[in-house]
C-alpha cells in the first residue's frame, strides 16, 4: 500500500465514506447502528459531526477509512468527545486506525475536548482494544451483554477513555 494522508473529508468524498461505513454496519460486529447511509442522509450525517476525517491512499486518491467526532454528551459533560472509526476490509491490518485515532486526537484537542470517551468497544474486537490500549485508553469496565451482535447473540462492551 503506498502512502496514506489523513485529511478533512469534502463532499466530494461522501459516497466513499458512505461504502466504508455501511460495510461495518452491515458485518454487525462493531457499530451500533443497523440501518445503512444513502448519499443524501450520509451527507447529512457526516455535515452534522463536529468533524470528519478520511484516511486517503496519496498515490490512487481512494479513501480507504474515515472517521467521525463529536461529543459524547451535552452541557456539564460536553467536554468529552466520542468517535467511530471505520476501515475499508480491503485494509484491514496495515495500521490505518491508528493512523485515524492519532489524528481524531488532534482534532478533538483543537475542538476543545478534554476526554475521548468510546462507550461500546465490542469485547471481541480485539484489534481496536489492543490499539486503543497501546494508545494510553483505560477501560473502565464490562456491560454483560450491552451489544447486540448481527447473529442475534449478544456479546460485552468495554468502555474505554483517556484524556486528550
Amino acid at each position: 500500500m503506498n502512502k496514506i494522508i489523513i485529511r478533512k473529508y469534502a463532499e466530494k468524498d461522501v459516497p466513499a465514506m458512505c461504502g466504508i461505513w455501511n460495510e461495518v454496519v452491515e458485518e454487525g460486529v462493531a457499530f451500533p447502528q443497523e440501518e445503512a447511509l444513502t448519499e443524501k442522509n450520509g451527507a447529512d450525517f457526516f455535515a452534522s459531526q463536529t468533524y470528519c476525517a478520511v484516511a486517503e491512499e496519496t498515490e490512487s486518491g481512494k479513501t480507504v477509512g474515515l472517521y467521525i467526532l463529536h461529543p459524547n454528551n451535552v452541557g456539564r459533560c460536553s467536554h468529552i468527545a466520542n468517535a467511530s472509526y471505520a476501515v475499508s476490509s480491503a485494509c484491514r491490518g496495515l495500521h490505518i486506525g491508528e493512523l485515524l485515532v492519532k489524528d481524531c486526537l488532534a482534532q478533538a484537542r483543537l475542538a476543545g475536548f478534554r476526554i475521548m470517551q468510546f462507550n461500546a468497544v465490542v469485547a471481541t474486537n480485539i484489534h481496536a482494544r489492543h490499539l486503543y490500549e497501546r494508545l494510553g485508553f483505560i477501560q473502565l469496565g464490562t456491560i454483560k451483554g450491552g451489544f447486540r451482535m448481527k447473529d442475534g447473540h449478544f456479546e460485552d462492551i468495554c468502555p474505554y477513555y483517556r484524556e486528550v
